[in-house]
């Protein structure tokens, strides 16, 4: 789940949420982390000015890398916080 609200800078900022519902702490540091590189990797696929709140789920520890970044373009996308490109260059391949 992600949030965003316009912050009146030229920057964004990042906050990641993670229940204690996930699990234990090794669960929800892994979900950060993992959450961490998505936002890095992809920070300059996104609008300037904008505070971002990610809410990680359980399946944020599990799920496939592939489907975590699907899940996160869509959801930048849906907040409106997208840049006009954003999503749409990014090859998602399959490994079989």
């Amino acid at each position: 789940m992600l949030y965003a609200r316009r912050n009146g800078k030229n920057i964004n900022r990042l906050g990641i949420t993670v229940s204690k519902k996930v699990g234990k702490a090794v669960q929800r540091n892994r979900a950060k982390r993992r959450l961490k590189e998505l936002y890095r990797t992809n920070s300059h696929r996104l609008k300037k000015g904008y505070d971002i709140v990610i809410v990680a789920r359980a399946s944020a520890v599990t799920a496939p890398y592939d489907g975590l970044k699907r899940a996160y373009f869509w959801a930048i996308r849906k907040t409106g916080v997208a840049s006009d490109n954003a999503g749409k260059s990014a090859k998602i391949t399959r490994k079989n």
